[in-house]
């Protein structure tokens, strides 16, 4: 299998790519949609600093999406929240779908 089916992707967030910090406040990208299955499920995870920290959801998106580490992110619920990674999940052959997988704060 390649790449997960759209019609599992049932949910639309809002990502605004993380650009770094100004001398006031963190700077954001313009705001994009992008399909996704948003599963809010508390669970333990390593960030890209090997600190554990705590996810309060995972969102699911098409294999090449892309977003950098304290983007910020709008789900389908109105809750703003942080990318804390950004995974991509190849099964390398197998017939699993292919995705990214988004972990939030």
């Amino acid at each position: 299998m390649s790449a997960v089916p759209r019609w599992l992707l049932r949910h639309r967030i809002t990502i605004e790519e993380y650009l770094g910090d100004s001398s006031t406040a963190p700077l954001y990208g313009p705001p994009q949609q992008v399909r996704a299955f948003v599963d809010e499920q508390t669970r333990a995870v390593v960030s890209p600093g090997g600190e554990q920290v705590t996810s309060s959801s995972t969102a699911y998106a098409a294999p090449g999406t892309t977003v950098p580490p304290l983007s910020r992110v709008t789900l389908p619920s109105g809750r703003i929240t942080k990318v804390i990674a950004c995974l991509p999940r190849d099964g390398g052959g197998l017939p699993t779908p292919d995705h990214v997988e988004i972990q939030l704060q």
